[in-house]
């Protein structure tokens, strides 16, 4: 993302900051110079000309900005992801759970993703007095326009409005560039920030478990615009114990002992699946075992809906929407502890 915004401003020093190569020949003498004539359209000349220096010094602004802006969000996203880099390298190698060097690190890249998002709104701020920008060229221009039919003026004051006119009309392409680039670059940084914002969350993750992921899941999905609340448990009807002898679980977590690491390997079946299927969605199952006494089996059934919820959490941090996932809870006479059966859908 870092060189795609490095393109950007590359082509920003080319295009927008170049002169814009004049439209056709004015036929005006090259070294005429706007100068007061004294009459009634020669003063009308002296107002416009004043507002078109303002308007211009106005947009050479915007346009500095712009460039600043765009600088601060090379040096943000650079920084970001060299320190996202660094943490990935150091769970690569093996690391403890949790490791507070690596949360500081973590902290860091929020600050530096930050960053880039108060330039977003920045942008969208700029974006704004560009328009406003437009506005006023566009009124400019039709001042001028409307100059050339009045009366009591002299041929220089003639001469004076076509530059005007000329000068206004290259103004307004290049506000329309500057706003064309703006719109680009917001949505541009608007995807890219919401995609590294559930990377963090998938990072921090890992490093909680001092493993190695990857990239969110939710790269992977089409993240529908509206996300549903967390589902809640329901208990599975009757017909739900065929549909699990009938179906092959995606992931099956035993729960026989505290601590189960079972991460990484939901992770990479869910993000294999995902990269085949991106609108694949998936079935939780809380599974506990049918045999016991009365107060074991409630026991068991308790245990195996709080894993599912543990599992639910997990998978909703990597970034899979929650909406993806229906969760439900059963017994089954197979299992032997409590169970978390993931299925696709």
């Amino acid at each position: 993302m870092a060189a795609l915004v490095l393109s950007a401003v590359a082509l920003g020093g080319c295009s927008w900051f170049a002169p814009t190569p004049p439209v056709g020949n004015t036929g005006l003498p090259s070294d005429f110079e706007i100068t007061s004539t004294g009459t009634i359209v020669g003063r009308k000349v002296e107002q416009l000309q004043s507002d078109l220096g303002r308007l211009k010094s106005a947009v050479d602004a915007q346009q500095q900005n712009y460039n600043a802006l765009l600088s601060q969000t090379v040096r943000s996203s650079e920084a970001y992801h060299g320190v996202v880099a660094a943490v990935q390298a150091r769970l690569q190698l093996g690391t403890t759970p949790g490791n507070p060097l690596l949360v500081q690190q973590w902290n860091q890249a929020q600050r530096e993703l930050d960053n880039v998002t108060g330039n977003v709104t920045a942008l969208g701020q700029l974006a704004s007095q560009v328009s406003s920008s437009s506005t006023s060229a566009a009124y400019l221009l039709d001042s001028t326009r409307a100059a050339l039919g009045l009366s009591g003026g002299i041929d220089q004051d003639r001469i004076a409005l076509n530059l005007i006119e000329d000068d206004t009309s290259r103004l307004l392409v290049r506000i329309d560039r500057l706003m064309t680039a703006l719109s680009d670059q917001i949505s541009r940084q608007t995807v890219y920030v919401s995609g590294e914002r559930s990377n963090l969350t998938t990072l921090a993750l890992a490093i909680k478990n001092g493993e190695l992921y990857g990239d969110s899941i939710a790269t992977r999905t089409f993240t529908p615009s509206r996300v549903s609340a967390t589902p809640t448990f329901y208990e599975a009807p009757p017909a739900a114990e065929a549909v699990l002898d009938d179906r092959r679980p995606l992931v099956v977590i035993r729960f026989d002992q505290p601590g189960v690491a079972y991460q990484q390997a939901l992770y990479t079946a869910v993000s294999k699946v995902l990269e085949q299927r991106p609108q694949t969605g998936f079935d939780l199952v809380a599974v506990s075992p049918a045999g016991g006494s009365a107060s074991e089996v409630a026991m068991n059934q308790n245990k195996s809906k709080q894993n599912a919820q543990g599992v639910l959490r997990t998978l909703t941090d990597m970034g899979l929407p929650s909406d993806r996932v229906s969760v439900a809870a059963t017994t089954s006479a197979d299992a032997a502890v409590p169970e978390v059966r993931l299925y696709i859908r």
